[in-house]
């Protein structure tokens, strides 16, 4: 409704953050990867995200948590689309490490859906996902280096977003605990939880940068980037960043669904959060500059590109 004026498959109101990178550069809107797998040529890139998508494959958490995550893909079946794309777009090795040295490729953010499945109903221990996150980040890593091996030379990983914050989780994990929030009135726990991956995932990118002399691996700090809005929402027009756009009657406006019988609560453009774990188009926006143009990524990708 914000951008587009029809539905796109974004979940939110208009653009996101990877729509926000290609305008940045001058390029074409990405088109997703799935609908011309087998047909398209895509000159100025695609989008191989998938909605739902989580890190490790389904049988890791069937096997090691009897847990059944319904998620539609996982990183496994992305890296696969991409490198059969790569195969009949840029057949031969050399001519695959060409386009790949020449192109930025954006790798997340990635494990946000590995926890977001075990969180969402408050029955389960909160403290299982701590033990499968070292796993989550290490299947990451290898990503990423599966994708330089191919010849990328300049990545870009984001982390988590502040979990703590999103109005899904806020109504779902419900305390009347005072000390579980913090001064903004996030979850502590859960934003720690954000933190501990983010820091592991930092260390794994540190160790992929040494192994891997002249290729730039960028981190992203999308954590930090979606707290300025947190922290001082007036700057922004934002009116409370902690409640949905699109959804139900809660306290944080969940419980419910965005849909087509959903009401909204007033326009996007006052929201920081469409749908209670999704942000708004003017969210997004402010992640990606403070990617862009710093301070929010290691080295702000205008300079890079």
């Amino acid at each position: 409704m914000t951008f587009f004026k029809h539905p796109t498959g974004r979940i939110t109101d208009g653009r996101v953050v990877v729509d926000f990178y290609a305008e940045a550069f001058g390029l074409p809107l990405l088109p997703p990867s799935i609908p011309e797998e087998t047909t398209g040529q895509f000159p100025t890139g695609a989008n191989f995200a998938v909605g739902g998508a989580i890190a490790l494959p389904l049988e890791y958490y069937k096997t090691k948590y009897n847990f059944t995550m319904n998620a539609p893909s996982n990183l496994d079946r992305q890296l696969a689309s991409f490198k059969k794309i790569l195969a009949r777009i840029a057949p031969g090795n050399r001519t695959t490490r060409s386009l790949l040295s020449e192109s930025l490729v954006l790798m997340g953010e990635i494990g946000g859906n590995d926890y977001n499945f075990w969180f969402s109903d408050r029955r389960r221990p909160r403290e299982t996902p701590e033990k499968y996150l070292p796993d989550v980040v290490a299947r990451i890593g290898a990503a990423v280096q599966e994708v330089i091996n191919l010849g990328a030379r300049t990545i870009v990983v984001p982390g988590n977003f502040p979990i703590g914050c999103l109005p899904a989780y806020l109504g779902a994990h419900q305390s009347n605990v005072k000390a579980d929030y913090d001064e903004l009135h996030c979850l502590k726990w859960y934003n720690e939880f954000s933190q501990k991956h983010n820091q592991v995932l930092r260390q794994e990118l540190a160790r992929l940068r040494s192994q891997n002399p002249g290729v730039k691996v960028v981190y992203a700090d999308y954590y930090g980037a979606a707290m300025q809005f947190v922290q001082k929402p007036q700057a922004y027009g934002i009116a409370d960043p902690l409640v949905a756009c699109c959804n139900g009657n809660g306290p944080y406006h969940t419980g419910g669904a965005c849909n087509n019988q959903t009401k909204l609560w007033g326009s996007p453009d006052g929201f920081a959060s469409w749908d209670g774990l999704h942000m708004t188009e003017k969210a997004y926006k402010i992640v990606s500059d403070g990617v862009l143009d710093g301070p929010f990524a290691d080295t702000p990708l205008r300079h890079i590109c």
